[in-house]
C-alpha cells in the first residue's frame, strides 16, 4: 500500500473526525500524496459543520519519521523546482490545518521527525505517549527544516532552546516538551490516540463560534500591538454575543443545564 492520509470517523464519536499517516514499512513518512489528501481533507473539514474537531495521528503506533530520504535523493537528480513545488504543497497543507476553524489535537506515539515534527507543531494541541520522541534532525542530513518547524519552534520556545533543537539536531522526549509547555498531555504508550479522541469529543461540545473567534484571536495575537488586538476582542465579543451561540450558552448556563449548540 502506498503512502495515504486516511480520513475516518471514530464509532464512539458523531463530531470528531480522525486522520491518519499511513505509510507501511516507512514509519509513515511523508510523500506529497498525503499533502495534497490533507489539503483536500481540510476543505471538507471546514464545510462540514457535523465535525468539531480533528485528531491527527499516524498508523500502528508511530505518528511519522518525517521525509522520506531516498526519494530526496532521487529529487537532487531532478530540477530543483521538482522539490521547490513538493514543499509548497506540503506548506499548503499547514496552512490549512493551521487556518482550520475547528480545534486540531496530534496524537503521537512513537516518534515525530523533520517535517513530521513540523506536523504535531502545526496542531492547536498535542497529546503524546510518555516515551515518544521528537527531532528535527534536519542539520545531522545537511539540510533546513520545512513544513514551518523552525517557525513553530521559534514561537514556542525562548530563542536559544530553539537553536539548540534545531542546530544539535538531537531527539527530545515528549516528558520534556510537556515540561516546556509544547506538550499539552502525556499518556501511557499506546494510548495516545484514546486520550487525544477523548479531548476531542470534549471541545465538540464547546460553541464551534466560539472556537473558531477564538482561534482566530490566538493567530493574530502574536502580530498585533496590544490595542489593535483590544478592538479585535471587542469586535468577535460584540459578535459572538448576538451569535445564536452566546444566546444557548448564556441560557444554558442560567437554567442550569448543559448547553446544546448547533
Amino acid at each position: 500500500m502506498s503512502a495515504a492520509l486516511l480520513a475516518s470517523r471514530p464509532a464512539s464519536s458523531e463530531s470528531t473526525l480522525v486522520l491518519t499517516l499511513s505509510n507501511p514499512g516507512a514509519r509513515n513518512a511523508l510523500h506529497p500524496d498525503m499533502y495534497a489528501a490533507g489539503i483536500e481533507a481540510f476543505d471538507t473539514i471546514e464545510r462540514d459543520p457535523s465535525i468539531r474537531a480533528v485528531v491527527v495521528t499516524g498508523a500502528d503506533n508511530f505518528f511519522c519519521a518525517g521525509g522520506n530520504l531516498n526519494r530526496l535523493l532521487e529529487n537532487r537528480a531532478k530540477d530543483p523546482s521538482v522539490q521547490a513545488e513538493s514543499i509548497d504543497l506540503l506548506g499548503e497543507w499547514i496552512s490549512a490545518l493551521r487556518l482550520s476553524s475547528k480545534p486540531v489535537i496530534a496524537a503521537v506515539e512513537g516518534a515525530a521527525a523533520g517535517a513530521g515534527f513540523s506536523l504535531a507543531l502545526a496542531c492547536d494541541l498535542i497529546v503524546a505517549a510518555d516515551n515518544a520522541k521528537f527531532a528535527m534532525s534536519y542539520a545531522r542530513v545537511g539540510l533546513t527544516p520545512d513544513g514551518g518547524g523552525s517557525w513553530f519552534l521559534a514561537q514556542a520556545l525562548p530563542r536559544q532552546l530553539a537553536t539548540e533543537v534545531l542546530i544539535e539536531a538531537k531527539p527530545i522526549g515528549a516528558a520534556r516538551l510537556h515540561e516546556l509547555g509544547v506538550v499539552n498531555r502525556l499518556a501511557k504508550a499506546g494510548t495516545a490516540l484514546d486520550n487525544a479522541l477523548a479531548w476531542a469529543d470534549e471541545l465538540g461540545t464547546i460553541s464551534p463560534n466560539s472556537v473558531a473567534r477564538i482561534k482566530g484571536l490566538i493567530a493574530a495575537a502574536g502580530t498585533q500591538p496590544l490595542a489593535d488586538h483590544l478592538v479585535a476582542e471587542r469586535d468577535n465579543f460584540v459578535a459572538s454575543l448576538h451569535h445564536r451561540d452566546g444566546l444557548e450558552g448564556i441560557t444554558a448556563f442560567l437554567e442550569k443545564r448543559a448547553p446544546i449548540y448547533k
